[in-house]
């Protein structure tokens, strides 16, 4: 999936605070929006879908990070709650997309995110053909709608701009290979 996808799911995990705690609504949608992006930071650094990638890991710590910041809320343990949710969300939501070669369109890999716990690979659900397929768009539009509506200002604006980003890349992720010369 796309990172704006996963920045979108993230941002609707913190969507929720702006009703019950709009006081720390700023720190939940940074937590949110960088643990939606950090576990694709393996793309240029490591195996991607590895080396950052954890959905058990992240999950757990959410868990927990999350019970903290509803009993001792600040501004630091509501941002680390949404930071793991989301990164928890966002490594276990590429197993469910496509492998993770430069085509996955021609589905060549058996590779969608690695757990380490059991120590392999788990298996390319496709349910999201590949990252930028028109269903990737369509997720990441219905996961943003929410946090247009309930976020503000500049929070807002970035949410439209992911969106706007996410169509671009739509349009020319077929063609990405080709400009890299792979």
């Amino acid at each position: 999936m796309m990172v704006t996808t996963h920045v979108a799911a993230g941002l609707l995990l913190a969507v929720p605070v702006v009703a019950v705690a709009p006081q720390f609504t700023l720190a939940a949608a940074i937590g949110a929006i960088l643990g939606g992006i950090l576990p694709d930071i393996d793309l240029f650094v490591g195996t991607h879908r590895r080396t950052l990638h954890f959905p058990v890991y992240y999950s757990v710590l959410g868990v927990l990070v999350g019970a903290v910041a509803l009993f001792a809320p600040t501004p630091v343990t509501v941002a680390a709650a949404l930071f793991f949710l989301a990164a928890g969300l966002h490594s276990v939501s590429d197993w469910f997309g496509a492998g993770e070669e430069l085509r996955p369109w021609e589905r060549t890999s058996d590779r969608a995110v690695y757990l380490h716990p059991r120590r392999r690979w788990l298996r390319p659900r496709y349910l999201v053909r590949y990252d930028g397929a028109p269903e990737d768009l369509l997720l990441t539009v219905v996961f943003a709608v929410p946090a247009i509506v309930a976020f503000d200002g500049w929070l807002r604006a970035l949410v439209v701009a992911g969106v706007l980003l996410a169509v671009a890349y739509t349009l020319f992720r077929k063609r990405v290979p080709e400009w890299l010369g792979i």
